[in-house]
């Protein structure tokens, strides 16, 4: 606050401050100092330092003679009111220009998926808590299967490590992410587990070792055990980060509740691992190099998975910029306000936590025995090829022409996080139907004979392909609304992506003009608003248009 307010004309007001602890540590202190002036957001006020004060008892007055006479006529002394007011009028201004004009669309609802997807979205309650806990779910699942499924896609093995955030506002229901997490946990408990039992035979080798006395010259130390984890914390230093990972070669998760929790520790002296991320949905190499003790560490890829939730505030904090990469590699979701109030005690006496519980360890008992089987390689047929690229072609095509190329790396890497969902939901259906999987033919026969089979050839039923498939479309116009308010500092990046993209997707493939205006008004676009935007995707060459019967009709290109 010191530092938001007062700058380095603080520092010395800080110091006396920080003098009064029996703890002091001068130098800490100008550590801490010299920090905040570096990452500091603006976002904390003094009125906040007199507001905590205040709570504690601590009375805030004018330093005279007459003080104590001058705050008894004058009242409670409430310094920190008009800050805090006037960041909340930021936050509700800056949480206003977030909401859609009209609702984005939902993921179709009446697919089959399998298990344990079918188990998991039974809870759900509404669309939207359908839509998140799939995601939720593709992302958690899919961070566990990291080294036992793939596909090749862009000249490159992909492993079904997906980086999600799901945002609303607050009390929209992102709190069913929760019970996701709880699928993942008996994996990181059991590792973790481990970890105890390694760390507990080091140290009694280390007491054996340090009681050697003068032969230890002849021996050489114990080694710590690697620090193993599966899900791993977002208040993390970068290096810490990359430490984490490695020790665990390469995999895991960060499951967060909050972003803030993350863009926390990214703004701060030691973070700045958001290039990490990046990385990590590359699956590229990670390493750190300490100067300190000359200590090198690397992994050759990474296989991290990301799922966070938390308000369209907290999203510009983590993705200052779409231009940075980190938006086009993440699959957002808008959560709609909750209109009404819902009964929240329910018919049913059904603890939701403990089921959820119920099913981690039995997805855990089914990803261990899929381990044991070893690598799936996800094959397409060709038609599955041709129609997933003639979907994304004219969905590439269509968005160049409608936003430009603010979407461009998006339509690309969606293609990418599809094909990863594909292999999730195909290993999911493998359990289902067996035939699904079967031996690589490069195997020796030899080893088909005695049943050793490490290697399998994937296949994924057409409805399953289609049903992945038709995310496409409602992540897509997601992905534009989150863009309309990440970035407002060029013309390209306004409200205006996400509506021309929504009307653009209402239409039908061939409409008239009275069309577009009873579709505008349903959208809550001005009508010269639409019928502007329709005339520039005509002069861009959008949109054909013919005459019939004296009417004008127009026809969407598809390329």
């Amino acid at each position: 606050a010191i530092a938001t307010d007062c700058g380095e004309a603080g520092r010395a007001d800080f110091m006396s401050l920080c003098s009064l602890s029996p703890k002091h540590d001068s130098a800490a202190a100008e550590k801490l100092f010299s920090n905040a002036l570096h990452t500091c957001k603006g976002d904390i006020h003094l009125g906040s330092v007199f507001h905590l004060a205040e709570m504690c008892g601590v009375r805030v007055a004018p330093s005279h003679k007459n003080a104590d006479a001058d705050a008894a006529d004058a009242g409670p002394f409430f310094s920190h009111t008009c800050a805090r007011k006037k960041k909340h009028e930021e936050e509700e201004k800056e949480m206003k220009g977030t909401e859609p004009l009209s609702p984005l669309p939902y993921f179709p609802q009446d697919h089959d998926w399998p298990e344990p997807l079918k188990s998991i979205l039974s809870f759900a309650k509404t669309p939207a808590q359908h839509d998140v806990l799939l995601l939720g779910a593709m992302t958690v699942l899919g961070a566990s299967l990291s080294h036992i499924v793939r596909c090749k896609y862009g000249d490159k093995w992909q492993y079904p490590c997906l980086q999600t955030f799901i945002t609303g506002h607050a009390a929209a229901g992102k709190s069913v992410l929760v019970w996701v997490r709880k699928l993942i946990e008996p994996i990181h408990e059991e590792i973790r587990r481990q970890v105890a039992e390694s760390m507990k035979a080091y140290r009694k080798e280390l007491r054996a070792y340090e009681a050697l006395g003068k032969a230890r010259k002849d021996k050489e130390p114990p080694v710590a055990p690697p620090n193993r984890m599966f899900i791993i914390p977002g208040n993390n230093t970068g290096t810490g980060l990359l430490q984490n990972l490695i020790d665990s070669d390469g995999t895991g998760i960060i499951c967060e509740s909050e972003a803030d929790t993350v863009s926390t520790a990214i703004g701060t002296e030691f973070g700045n691992w958001s290039d990490t991320l990046r990385k990590a949905f590359d699956h590229d190499r990670l390493s750190y190099n300490r100067r300190t003790d000359r200590e090198y560490k690397e992994t050759t890829a990474c296989y991290l998975s990301v799922l966070l939730s938390g308000t369209p505030t907290q999203i510009k904090p983590l993705i200052s910029s779409p231009e940075n990469g980190q938006f086009s590699r993440n699959i957002f979701y808008y959560m709609p306000r909750v209109g009404e109030w819902k009964d929240q005690f329910g018919e049913d006496e059904l603890d939701v936590e403990a089921e959820f519980i119920r099913m981690g360890h039995e997805w855990k008992a089914s990803r261990d025995e899929l381990k044991k089987k070893g690598l799936f390689t996800l094959k397409f047929t060709q038609q599955q090829k041709d129609e997933f690229n003639g979907h994304f072609s004219a969905l590439f095509y269509r968005s160049s022409l409608v936003t430009g190329e603010e979407m461009s790396a998006s339509v690309m890497r969606m293609g990418t996080i599809l094909c990863r969902m594909m292999c999730i939901t195909a290993l999911l259906r493998s359990l289902e139907i067996p035939s699904l999987a079967v031996p690589d033919p490069t195997i020796n026969p030899e080893n088909l004979k005695d049943g050793i089979i490490t290697r399998h050839n994937l296949s994924i039923t057409d409805e399953d392909f289609r049903a992945v498939l038709a995310l496409c479309e409602p992540l897509y116009l997601h992905a534009t609304h989150i863009l309309s308010f990440l970035d407002k500092s060029t013309e390209l990046n306004s409200r205006g992506i996400a509506d021309r993209e929504m009307l653009y997707a209402a239409l039908p493939q061939e409409f008239t003009k009275q069309m577009v205006m009873e579709q505008a008004e349903k959208l809550n676009i001005p009508v010269n608003t639409a019928r502007s935007w329709i005339q520039r995707l005509r002069e861009k060459g959008a949109l054909d248009m013919v005459m019939v019967k004296g009417k004008g009709v127009y026809s969407k290109k598809q390329r």
